[in-house]
């Protein structure tokens, strides 16, 4: 069992028979009354938030949710295909589970799959990627006066902000949290 003082970013408990993992948390002492931590927590399942008060001393039962380091094969109409590197086994994952990353998939990628009773809730990919650019304008020359931006598509099918420095052909690294430009890598 967790106790109030274990709660952190990240955190997967089972509330109600479904699993949930913390999103965001606040500890909140008021001038009148206990103290409480207020909690959002995300739904595994269905991805919807809550936001529950805590009071300290409550317990919380740990979630039965196992991570797997898999690698992304191919996709398959709504499916992702996941190898597991341990035994070979391929797990598809549907598109709603693979959530807003979905273009951000390349072939071979290491992910880790968050399986809970033996099914897949979750895919997170690593935060940095190398992917080239296929298509994007050329820059406007002379329009440097601050930190200005135009779309490029990347070999995922992404589309991602860069500087207008940037050209296709470029490798570019993309924190895969946010779909930012990080930096142009040099091959």
């Amino acid at each position: 069992m967790y106790d109030t003082s274990d709660i952190r970013k990240g955190l997967k408990v089972l509330m109600d028979g479904n699993p949930y993992t913390v999103v965001e948390f606040q500890f909140v002492k008021p001038g009148k009354g206990s103290a409480f931590t207020r909690t959002k927590f995300k739904n595994l399942l269905t991805g919807g938030v809550v936001e529950k008060n805590i009071r300290s001393g409550e317990k919380l039962e740990p979630a039965n949710v196992e991570e797997r380091e898999m690698q992304f094969l191919y996709r398959d109409g709504d499916d992702f295909v996941f190898m597991d590197q341990s035994n070979y086994e391929q797990v598809h994952v549907g598109l709603d589970i693979v959530g807003d990353n979905h273009d951000l998939m390349m072939d071979n990628l290491p992910c880790a799959v968050l399986f809970f009773n033996d099914r897949a809730v979750d895919v997170s990919l690593p935060n940095f990627i190398e992917v080239e650019v296929t298509h994007t304008e050329p820059g406007a020359r002379g329009d440097t006066s601050g930190n200005v931006t135009k779309p490029a598509t990347v070999t995922t099918g992404a589309e991602v902000q860069v500087p207008l420095f940037i050209n296709e052909g470029d490798v570019l690294k993309i924190d895969t949290r946010t779909k930012q430009y990080v930096e142009r890598v040099k091959r």
